[in-house]
């Protein structure tokens, strides 16, 4: 969960209300704590909004993308996660590390002191806001320039397509800190580039370019800097020009794949394609 944003500790400018216990976190809306939310048609768009703390997270933050996730429009087919400003995410708030911590959010410091119980809700809540970007009926893209560290990887990682710029670094960077990546990053991290690989790039923190990115599989496209918005566009617009109940079929069919014997996978496929002709020849 935990890694460091590039930069000091700088001061809380926010509006961000009380938001001293889980239940009022996630009632914050997404602008309170640094994202910004919008729809158009098919696609909706979440962009990471603190720029000028290189749009560090926090327990808010992942409180905000859990209830998006919970009441995402049912039209929206594609969603782009994006960073404003030069960086896609360099990480958690430095201030979670401090005995103060984030104003009405706590610190790392108060969450040691819950209950085990108390304390694998306040993570569990923390992973939902990547969780649902998985999600079969949609199909996520993460639009990442720039220091994409800690919580800006593993956001990345939670998403289907990663469309990076020429400038992006990659880091994992918990384990230099003391801690775990805990936001669902380290699955997908070891089925991308293999667990060899993913144990390497967790335990040395090293970074990740556009070039590296793109071999190992963590990108499946590598544009210059200002071709990046224009280039998710591209894709979002071919995905969608599929039909609707085919992607998701197939999306759940390719989810699922990696888990099961060939011979379940042929079994799934059976079931699948029988809906889909049902359903395409229902009216003939």
């Amino acid at each position: 969960m935990a890694e460091a944003a590039h930069g000091g500790h700088e001061e809380h400018t926010d509006a961000v209300r009380d938001l001293s216990d889980s239940e009022s976190i996630s009632a914050a809306a997404p602008a309170e704590v640094g994202l910004r939310f919008e729809v158009d048609g098919e696609i909706a768009t979440v962009t990471l909004n603190r720029p000028e703390k290189r749009n560090a997270q926090t327990f808010a933050t992942w409180s905000a993308l859990a209830r998006i996730g919970e009441t995402l429009p049912d039209r929206v087919r594609v969603v782009v996660i994006r960073g404003e400003g030069p960086s896609f995410s360099a990480g958690i708030d430095l201030r979670m590390f401090t005995p103060e911590g984030v104003p009405g959010q706590g610190s790392f410091a108060t969450a040691a002191a819950l209950d085990d119980g108390a304390f694998e809700r306040r993570i569990a809540e923390a992973q939902r806001g990547f969780l649902w970007l998985r999600r079969p009926d949609i199909v996520s893209i993460a639009a990442v320039q720039g220091h994409a560290i800690g919580a800006g990887f593993q956001l990345a990682l939670a998403c289907d397509l990663r469309v990076v710029a020429d400038d992006v670094q990659f880091c994992m960077k918990e384990p230099a800190l003391g801690l775990v990546p805990d936001l669902t990053g380290t699955k997908p991290l070891a089925d991308i580039v293999g667990v060899p690989r993913a144990i390497e790039m967790c335990l040395t923190a090293r970074s990740v370019g556009a070039a590296e990115a793109l071999q190992l599989g963590l990108a499946e496209m590598a544009v210059r800097r200002e071709e990046l918005d224009q280039a998710v566009q591209d894709l979002a617009a071919a995905l969608l020009a599929t039909d609707r109940a085919a992607a998701t079929a197939t999306k759940r069919l390719l989810q699922a794949a990696p888990g099961r014997t060939l011979e379940d996978q042929a079994a799934a496929e059976r079931a699948e394609q029988a809906a889909r002709i049902r359903a395409l020849f229902a009216s003939s």
